[in-house]
């Protein structure tokens, strides 16, 4: 597929690059991570909370919200699934990483969306993008097959298990929206190629993407 430049005004309508904040020292500290073979995430980390970005990215991009930052690394060239939140998510990336992205807008009235409608966009090392709540998005890819490794900036308190319970899935079929969140302050839709874990809404349509072609 098509890998655009972050640069691209295509992008705008997903999100923005960060330039306000100084993620040196963050992006140091997310260099010192581990890439597993798979993929992994970790909602908070406490050697990139403690870098200077921290107060940075609280005060003047999330208006002194509490915030938490974690990363996702691994190895990783496919779709799999789609998730969004209920406001935005920074991506800060220690290495290049390709971010494969789509509108909420653009979901079905049963939940169910098209991938052909997804744009991939190459973030380079060093360089922090906003997503906006309004674009569904997932784990990053990596580069030519190589590792990544990508911060990520949430709202405290994200991505954590759920303590209540939410709408069903009745015969593949969600009751309504609730039930496609699987854990706080995250929808997901997953593709019938992704092995997302049983209970998980497969709703994706199309071709499981794949950065490599």
């Amino acid at each position: 597929m098509e890998i655009k430049k972050i640069t691209d005004p295509a992008f705008k309508k997903y999100g923005r690059i960060v330039e306000n904040v100084d993620f040196t020292e963050l992006v140091n500290a997310l260099k010192q991570t581990e890439i597993p073979t798979g993929v992994a995430y970790e909602p908070s980390v406490e050697i990139l909370e403690n870098t200077p970005a921290t107060e940075a990215i609280r005060n003047v991009v999330y208006g002194e919200m509490p915030i938490q930052i974690g990363y996702c690394n691994g190895h990783n060239s496919l779709l799999n699934a789609v998730e969004y939140h209920r406001d935005s998510e920074i991506n800060v990336a220690a290495t290049d990483a390709i971010l494969v992205l789509g509108k909420l807008c653009d979901v079905e009235d049963d939940f169910t969306y098209d991938t052909a409608k997804m744009e991939a966009f190459l973030l380079p090392e060093g360089v922090a993008a906003e997503l906006y709540s309004t674009t569904l998005h997932y784990a990053p890819c990596g580069v030519d097959g190589a590792g990544f490794r990508v911060g990520i900036v949430l709202p405290k308190g994200t991505n954590y298990p759920l303590k209540t319970r939410h709408a069903a899935i009745v015969n593949g079929i969600p009751e309504n929206e609730d039930a496609l969140i699987t854990a706080t302050n995250k929808w997901l839709i997953g593709h019938p190629e992704g092995g997302l874990p049983e209970g998980s809404f497969i709703g994706l349509k199309g071709e499981n993407l794949d950065v490599t072609k």
